[in-house]
């Protein structure tokens, strides 16, 4: 029989960061726990995540069940060595004045998205019956749209995010010479809030929109003289903190947050999950937001909305993760 030769080289396929939005989503963060026994567990896992993403996604797949897998610095080194994606480095604390964004562990992310939450939850219950006791779970957090795209606080979220697939690319990594070997790939960063609702609802409307800078129910950006400005300082509202200006062009990031509550125990906020082709970006608007543009001039929404959680995880192409070897 005649021996078949491939033409081409197969192309890189990413992960899928930049997918549409979707109704519900579960934010796993976890730990590796030391021993080489573990880090071999985890690596044999980490090759076969996209098949076990096929298996439970194939029940339904209008639901669109997906997984994107972020690594920490901590753990890339561990699993891998070098080379390592150029920007990955470990989240540090940014401390402002008032507020500070935590720093806290986290060795992996998985970021499972679909329009089912029961698929949802059988891929986390897949993972760490999986992982069993190599990992120590960091954070689980479940993840609904609420109303109109709408936050806890009561105001549209992500108005101003990337609309088009071509747009949403902002979160992918090019083939820049720093990091050429680790093209298609993505940073994110995350960030568990949580939300004084009680203090929030206890201000009124007008106020409320000038914190955001857009009005509440219409959804409509105000005039940066309407923002909320404190002595005279430029604008500390929160849409103008997060807009970022390199040489006249705006830096856009694409996010997927997702509210999160329990009601009975009163803890209830917004999960942020922001993916970039570079870390800078997203880093330049928490320190915008905490220490303040000038400084001192903080976002104001951090006084009814608290960070208890900060990673930053870089998601490589799931050509790499299929071809991880033992």
């Amino acid at each position: 029989m005649e021996k078949i030769v491939p033409t081409k080289q197969q192309p890189t396929i990413p992960q899928n960061v930049t997918g549409d939005a979707l109704k519900k989503a579960i934010f796993l963060i976890v730990t590796i726990q030391e021993g080489q026994k573990n880090l071999k567990k985890v690596k044999s896992f980490l090759s076969g995540v996209s098949a076990l993403q096929r298996a439970i996604g194939f029940r339904d797949p209008a639901a669109q069940l997906t997984c994107v897998t972020g690594i920490g610095r901590k753990a890339w080194d561990l699993l891998f060595g070098a080379p390592r994606p150029h920007h990955l480095e470990v989240f540090k604390e940014i401390k402002g004045a008032k507020h500070t964004a935590p720093a806290t562990p986290g060795d992996l992310l998985f970021h499972i998205r679909s329009d089912r939450q029961d698929l949802c939850f059988d891929f986390a219950l897949q993972i760490l019956k999986a992982l069993g006791d190599s990992v120590k779970v960091e954070h689980e957090i479940h993840g609904f749209r609420y109303h109109d795209d709408r936050d806890l606080l009561g105001f549209v979220d992500g108005t101003e995010n990337p609309a088009t697939k071509k747009d949403r690319k902002v979160a992918v990594v090019v083939d820049e010479e720093q990091d050429a070997e680790f093209a298609g790939g993505s940073y994110v960063i995350t960030q568990k809030y949580l939300h004084d609702l009680e203090g929030w609802e206890k201000l009124k409307v007008e106020h409320q929109e000038k914190i955001i800078g857009r009005t509440k129910l219409e959804d409509i950006e105000l005039p940066e003289d309407q923002k909320l400005s404190v002595d005279g300082k430029p604008s500390c509202a929160h849409n103008s903190l997060n807009s970022i200006e390199v040489d006249g062009v705006e830096m856009d990031i694409l996010r997927d947050n997702m509210p999160f509550g329990n009601v009975s125990e009163k803890e209830f906020g917004t999960f942020f999950i922001g993916y970039a082709a570079q870390p800078a970006v997203t880093l330049q608007m928490l320190h915008n937001m905490f220490i303040g543009r000038p400084e001192g001039n903080y976002d104001h929404i951090l006084d009814y909305s608290v960070a208890k959680s900060g990673n930053l995880f870089f998601c490589p192409t799931q050509t790499f993760l299929d071809e991880i070897e033992d």
